[in-house]
């Protein structure tokens, strides 16, 4: 009889608790929860003032942005967000004014230095308006909710594509170009511009083959918006910023690399969001999702195919391999 009594008493005290409990209803607020894929509006005058000219950001579109929001406890909006550059950076809290149905946030620079960077947006027809004040200048922006890129059907795989000729016939070759083929080996010695693939792809396999010298640092962009971290790590801790992961977002489970100067591999697969990594022939990814889009990306177009883009302008890298196995 005790049992069945304090069992009755702690379903009243649930329900009680529940009773209390604020409602989520439509118009406080949380109805901007998801993952959002930005675009920015720049000037030239803008770009050319910011900086953004030595970064090689020029697209006629805009540049590509990334914003997560979501929940913490009750009702505490939370996030995170992607810029033009850099990783994935924490937003302590998105705070919300019903008056005037505008979200807004701030965080602080992160590789420019400027003052803390303020945003501000509405939401209305599912589609995000604001703006960004960055050292001063008031830069617009839109966004549109990021797809889930499920698949309903494991890929069939095309056959082996190799991407490295000796006219590098299967590449965008760009103004600033450092990258040069010698002896079959795709060799960059000098900061320059970044290689991008011709075709576009949706899922593939990608296999490669690369080294580079000491405190070196380079990339691949899958998709041309997921950058896949190639840097001098050797012996270090793992980081979702180091060697072998998806810069800002996925660590790997270990580190794989070998010293610098050392050949090595990386065999990768992507299929939707779904990534998976070995390197040197340790998977140390294994068919994580990545959230959105990196630093650096091509654009924000995460529902479209994408190229491959090996990343120039941080550091010498050399490709002795570069295949690529696209679904069908």
């Amino acid at each position: 009889m005790d049992k069945i009594k304090n069992a009755l008493l702690l379903l009243v005290m649930a329900l009680m608790i529940h009773v209390s409990l604020p409602a989520q209803t439509a118009g406080d607020g949380t109805e901007v929860i998801g993952r959002w894929n930005l675009t920015f509006k720049i000037e030239g005058k803008e770009m050319e003032e910011l900086g953004l000219f030595r970064h090689g950001l020029m697209a006629a579109e805009g540049f590509p942005g990334w914003l997560e929001v979501k929940k913490s406890g009750f009702s505490t909006l939370v996030g995170y967000y992607v810029g033009y550059e850099g990783s994935a950076r924490p937003i302590s809290e998105v705070h919300y004014s019903p008056a005037d149905k505008k979200y807004y946030f701030t965080i602080p620079p992160q590789w420019m230095n400027v003052p803390d960077i303020y945003f501000e947006f509405t939401l209305k027809d599912d589609k995000l308006t604001g703006h960004k004040i960055l050292d001063g200048h008031k830069l617009s922006w839109t966004g549109v909710r990021a797809p889930s890129l499920k698949r309903e059907k494991p890929p069939v795989w095309g056959n082996p594509v190799n991407l490295l000729d000796n006219n590098l016939s299967r590449w965008i070759i760009p103004d600033n170009n450092k990258f040069r083929m010698v002896d079959g080996v795709l060799v960059n010695t000098e900061v320059g511009g970044n290689l991008v693939t011709t075709e576009k792809f949706n899922d593939f396999k990608l296999s490669v083959e690369f080294r580079y010298p000491a405190g070196s640092n380079s990339g691949i962009y899958l998709r041309g918006r997921y950058e896949v971290q190639v840097e001098d790590n050797y012996g270090k801790e793992v980081s979702d910023v180091s060697i072998g992961g998806i810069y800002g977002f996925i660590e790997p489970s270990v580190n794989a690399a070998k010293k610098a100067g050392e050949w090595q591999t990386y065999e990768i697969t992507l299929v939707g969001r779904h990534v998976t990594i070995v390197h040197n022939g340790i998977e140390v990814i294994s068919n994580r999702i990545i959230p959105g889009i990196t630093g650096g990306s091509l654009d924000s177009n995460e529902g479209n195919p994408g190229p491959i883009m090996i990343q120039g302008d941080h550091g010498p890298v050399e490709f002795r391999k570069f295949v690529i196995t696209p679904a069908m």
